[in-house]
């Protein structure tokens, strides 16, 4: 994947969406294209389609949209646009439906900045592989849409790891959470610790959560931001 992915943010809360946007941009293969505040703007930016974004980051409750009827605006007419809602619905309803409508992910305000930055790299993933070729087999689209958990041994050679994560970098991420034990590590602190930027230390630490040799819990910083926590697990 040579080209970037073009994000539109819409949230009329012009802080968190300065926030948002800073975060895009600051994912390696993110771009910001625009942050609008209502649905007129989204739907007339969308209508120019000189630059239409590949994902939108959509907060449904908007001044001048009625429920969903946005989201089932930009679901109709372009299709194409993958969608991540960021909103502080929380009803059933409305999250069924917008599963119904293909949305790539739903989360809850206020929205964990880790969280968000882990489903943007996981997103541009999925970009990546269903980019690289034409057809996929059953065993592929399985793992495209179910992602296996190998398991691991710390201390034994790893092999078949996924593409982004190379053994010498996850054995010293591994000694830094066996060096913290059970007070854990945040993204930021191992990156400090191995030389790594933030971004990576995180895949490498959220990669360990998935085959479930760590977890992670939520810790309150002294700005109040909650953060995940990596603690390695006990077997």
């Amino acid at each position: 994947m040579h080209e970037s992915i073009h994000v539109l943010i819409v949230e009329d809360d012009f802080r968190i969406a300065e926030i948002n946007r800073q975060l895009v941009d600051q994912v390696d293969g993110f771009h910001t294209v625009n942050t609008v505040k209502t649905a007129e703007e989204t739907l007339v930016f969308l209508e120019k389609g000189t630059n239409l974004p590949h994902l939108i980051l959509l907060d449904i409750y908007v001044p001048d949209s009625i429920g969903l009827h946005l989201f089932w605006e930009i679901r109709k007419h372009y299709h194409e646009i993958d969608i991540i809602i960021l909103t502080a619905a929380k009803e059933v309803t409305t999250i069924q439906e917008t599963l119904k409508g293909g949305i790539y992910d739903y989360m809850v305000k206020p929205v964990d900045i880790d969280r968000l930055e882990q489903t943007l790299t996981n997103y541009r993933e999925q970009v990546r592989i269903l980019s690289s070729k034409d057809q996929f087999d059953q065993e592929e689209i399985d793992q495209l849409i179910r992602p296996s958990k190998p398991s691991i041994k710390r201390d034994a050679p790893i092999k078949n790891l996924p593409k982004g994560i190379d053994d010498i970098t996850l054995t010293k991420v591994n000694a830094v959470l066996k060096e913290k034990g059970k007070g854990g590590v945040t993204a930021l602190e191992a990156s400090k610790h191995i030389g790594l930027n933030r971004s990576t230390a995180r895949r490498y630490l959220e990669y360990l959560v998935s085959v479930e040799e760590v977890y992670a819990e939520l810790s309150y910083g002294d700005v109040g931001r909650p953060e995940r926590k990596y603690i390695a697990s006990s077997k």
